[in-house]
């Protein structure tokens, strides 16, 4: 029994490390522009350009949703650092949908690889070779799991949602301008997706 208990607190030390390491990677990629990432601006900008508005923010959340894996791998507070790459991948996996499953053709293969693990580790605990171990288990519970779990889920089906609101309202005003345009009418100005509005500076054109 000793020997299956120490196997199974290995097996799950390497998937927090593997899990854990490879969503800070990303968290600190968005956030400080580690390892060959762009930083938070430049990241903000690419969340502008797929419909999380305003872009700063939201890249500062996943960023920080991913960059909580660090202490997913070293085990502490495990229910609330899972949850944090649960939600990011979430939103992640959505954002890749539309290329299907596959990585290689751009799907969402590796953040619903990932999110599912962060889960899993979530709901099974860290075991024996980690920081809430050593704590007591006390910010491990499984009443907590749920709880981080289904706020991580809630939070990004809201974000989700509020990002197809956006896509959507801005392919609106896109087939309203190309109508326009086709009749001889110009709209001229900035589409502000968050807002819904055009700036006071617009104007018809005929």
């Amino acid at each position: 029994m000793g020997q299956k208990n120490t196997a199974r607190d290995l097996g799950l030390l390497a998937l927090r490390t593997a899990v854990g390491g490879a969503l800070a990677y990303h968290g600190a990629q968005k956030l400080f522009g580690a390892f060959g990432g762009h930083g938070l601006d430049a990241t903000a900008q690419g969340f502008e350009s797929m419909g999380f508005a305003p872009g700063k923010p939201n890249a500062a959340l996943a960023g920080a949703g991913e960059l909580a894996g660090a202490a997913l791998a070293l085990g502490a507070a495990t229910p609330l650092a899972a949850a944090g790459g649960v939600g990011a991948m979430l939103v992640a996996s959505e954002v890749h949908r539309p290329n299907g499953f596959n990585a290689q053709a751009g799907g969402n293969e590796y953040p619903v690889t990932l999110g599912v693990a962060a889960a899993a580790l979530a709901l099974t605990g860290p075991g024996r070779f980690s920081v809430d171990h050593l704590l007591g288990d006390r910010v491990n519970r499984p009443w907590l799991a749920a709880l981080a779990l289904g706020g991580a889920v809630a939070g990004g089906a809201v974000t989700i949602a509020r990002r197809n609101a956006a896509l959507a309202q801005a392919e609106a005003v896109s087939e309203e301008i190309e109508s326009e345009a086709a009749e001889g009418d110009f709209l001229l100005g900035d589409y502000d997706p968050e807002t819904g509005s055009n700036d006071g500076a617009d104007k018809l054109i005929k």
